[in-house]
């Protein structure tokens, strides 16, 4: 599998991520922030084919680009259940306060515990696992074949996701963090929103 980080920036950085099955091409594009026409050039330049959006939360430095790539690509976007409050409201994904309000009406909802495969490859396939704290509709994607975990604004490189915006909690956070992504094998490889790739064992001193 090819993981490909691309750092977005329209108010605040933050990474998307190709995740591309090698033999077929295919594969999902994870919290396509910002800059549509950016990833629309790397889809064309290495001739992928993107076949799911996928989300973490719904924060709007994570969604910006959602629309328009879904629009031209004609594909669905996913999100967990509980997204559809942030989603459809711009104070709560915080689009509004930057004077951008992004609705986003017409998403695919997942519970913990979902599935998501390519069609061309099923074998090929994500586990969604919720995670909340940051947000109320946090979660991981989570490929166990290959070790990695998409892990959005949880838990960063040293670091974990703030808890004072809507539907943040703290002990929710810590207990996501421990209990859920330090409980994968320790050579998971986890993908952050905002920094740089890290492990579980690298974080599992700090839980």
């Amino acid at each position: 599998m090819i993981v490909k980080q691309v750092p977005l920036c329209e108010i605040l950085t933050t990474n998307a991520y190709f995740y591309i099955d090698e033999n077929t091409k295919h594969g999902f594009l994870v919290d396509p922030a910002a800059e549509p026409e950016k990833l629309l050039q790397i889809i064309k330049e290495n001739g992928w084919t993107i076949e799911k959006i996928l989300i973490t939360h719904g924060h709007f430095d994570h969604i910006g680009a959602v629309e328009k790539l879904a629009k031209e690509l004609g594909i669905p976007y996913y999100i967990h259940a509980n997204g559809k409050q942030y989603l459809i409201d711009p104070q709560m994904n915080l689009s509004a306060f930057f004077e951008h309000n992004i609705t986003l009406p017409k998403a695919e909802y997942l519970q913990d515990g979902d599935e998501i495969s390519l069609t061309t490859a099923p074998d090929i396939k994500l586990k969604v696992i919720y995670t909340p704290g940051h947000t109320a509709d946090s979660v991981m994607y989570y490929d166990a074949d290959n070790n990695v975990a998409f892990v959005g604004d949880t838990v960063f490189k040293d670091s974990e996701g703030r808890t004072d915006l809507p539907g943040g909690n703290y002990f929710q956070l810590y207990d996501s963090i421990k209990n859920k992504v330090m409980t994968l094998p320790d050579n998971t490889v986890l993908y952050s929103g905002h920094t740089g790739k890290t492990s579980v064992q690298h974080e599992k001193g700090r839980f």
